[in-house]
């Protein structure tokens, strides 16, 4: 057996983490993850630190929390608070390149949502496959964009994932065979370089685009689920609901504000489709694991980088802090070293992953997170709490959570709202705690000042406590996300 293991991580994007046969939902079918849920580890309060696409790509490559990636949204990041400009100045080496200096051959392939578009993120192998282009150029410097222009019966076709804009959320069926999508195209390019007779030790990043909408499963996913037989959403009062104000925005936002709850079946029954379809991918990436010499000696981790509200809690989306959004899936196996089929419920997030690879590399740095493997061991203690925030500091949009045991905190600067939920008593997040547990309230809100001061949260404060705003609703507005690399930008009659 080689020193060190192969490393494979799997990212999926808006994945919920209750979207898994094998933990507990018996109407979707999972059959290869439930394979990786009994190879290893599952973590059952794992969290993304920042709920939303790009943010969450940076900690993972990172291993660093907001407050020092300074990436609180989609936005474009920046440092703040004197921090050094560069990414990699303010966090340390990306972690494909940190595992290159560890004698590791890197590939990365699938979506990696990036600033600059085309950033070097250290991989000696690096194929991406994104959502959109705001460039024809950009399409095809996209491996599966080029891949697609070289076959005519599929190259007029606009958007690669299925429409979006007004069709974010309806149902559709993939433009492609299931033999012919991005998944496996992904899911084809990673076997191939697994395969690849290098005699060191590799670590792969497999990032699916999928299940994120808009949901176009192949044939014949998209037929797999029947809408009836789905769970309506979980909503509670829509005070406490949308207490968010980034919620309904962003409803109107992406043109889900007005579906119902059978429109939201139907959603659902597409979602389970893709997960489905991408499941059967994931697999064959388990068969070209299992094919190696030495199977057992692959640490490979399943996660993603948050979830979907699918309508529960009136919203759509992602960015807050329900648990349908920032609760995520987080699988670690390694049966050369760890027993399979183990529940964990300690707390974990995404920052994590970078101590995970480097420790099994032989070099632990776990920079903002902890030693998992260490932790599993029983070497490392586990977290007592965690803090995690979205939105610019100093802003109306930040945002923070604390869980800490059974209890889960969320303060918001618009408005100074806040919530506390008893997640052993109200796992649906239904009855807002905060006027009737205020030392609880008082407790978890002190700990988030004593995590907040430091560079990078320190516009958040002001005199002595979390800064806040007179709550603003925001401006209602529609996103329109066509083929910007065509040209399309809108409809083209009465506009």
């Amino acid at each position: 057996m080689q020193n060190k293991p192969n490393i494979l991580y799997i990212m999926c994007d808006q994945f919920r983490y209750d979207c898994i046969a094998s933990l507990g939902n018996s109407k979707i079918s999972t059959p290869n993850i439930d394979r990786l849920v009994h190879r290893g580890v599952t973590f059952t309060n794992a969290y993304s630190p920042c709920p939303v696409c790009v943010p969450a790509r940076y900690i993972v490559r990172t291993g660093r929390d907001p407050h020092t990636t300074c990436c609180f949204s989609n936005a474009r990041p920046a440092a703040l608070d004197g921090q050094p400009a560069g990414m990699e100045e303010r966090c340390g080496p990306y972690l494909a390149r940190f595992l290159s200096s560890q004698g590791y051959r890197t590939f990365g392939v699938g979506k990696f949502h990036t600033y600059p578009p085309k950033e070097e993120l250290g991989y000696e192998t690096h194929l991406h496959t994104e959502e959109v282009w705001g460039k024809p150029e950009h399409r095809l410097a996209d491996a599966y964009g080029a891949f697609i222009a070289k076959h005519p019966a599929y190259s007029h076709i606009e958007q690669l994932q299925g429409e979006r804009t007004e069709m974010y959320y309806m149902p559709q069926t993939s433009p492609f065979p299931a033999d012919m999508t991005v998944e496996a195209f992904v899911a084809s390019q990673v076997i191939e370089l697994i395969k690849s007779p290098d005699p060191r030790p590799w670590f792969g990043f497999v990032s699916f685009i999928g299940p994120h909408p808009p949901f176009a499963p192949p044939i014949p996913f998209n037929r797999m689920y029947n809408p009836d037989r789905m769970d309506n959403p979980v909503s509670g009062d829509v005070a406490t609901d949308h207490m968010d104000e980034h919620l309904p925005w962003m409803n109107r936002l992406i043109w889900a504000d007005e579906l119902n709850n059978f429109s939201a079946r139907i959603a659902k029954s597409r979602y389970y489709g893709e997960i489905s379809y991408i499941d059967g991918c994931i697999g064959k990436l388990l068969d070209a694991v299992e094919a190696m010499p030495d199977p057992d000696n692959v640490l490979i981790c399943f996660f993603t980088d948050h979830g979907d509200h699918m309508g529960d809690h009136h919203s759509w989306q992602k960015e807050s802090w329900f648990e349908q959004s920032a609760h995520i899936p987080f699988l670690v196996s390694w049966p050369a070293r760890m027993k399979g089929g183990v529940r964990n419920g300690e707390l974990v997030a995404l920052t994590d992953l970078f101590a995970i690879a480097s420790s099994a590399a032989g070099a632990l740095d776990t920079r903002d997170g902890i030693d998992v493997l260490g932790m599993l061991a029983g070497t490392v203690e586990p977290r007592e709490s965690l803090f995690t925030v979205y939105g610019e500091p100093g802003t109306p949009a930040f945002k923070f959570m604390v869980r800490k045991g059974d209890y889960k905190y969320i303060f918001f600067s618009n408005g100074g709202g806040r919530q506390l939920f008893n997640l052993r008593d109200d796992p649906n997040e239904l009855n807002n705690l905060a006027e009737t547990q205020p030392d609880v309230v008082k407790e978890l809100h002190t700990l988030a000042l004593s995590r907040a001061n430091r560079p990078g949260l320190l516009a958040a404060l002001e005199g002595g406590d979390f800064k806040t705003f007179p709550r603003t609703e925001y401006p209602r507005e529609r996103i329109n996300q066509m083929a910007y690399d065509l040209g399309v930008r809108d409809f083209s009659f009465l506009k």
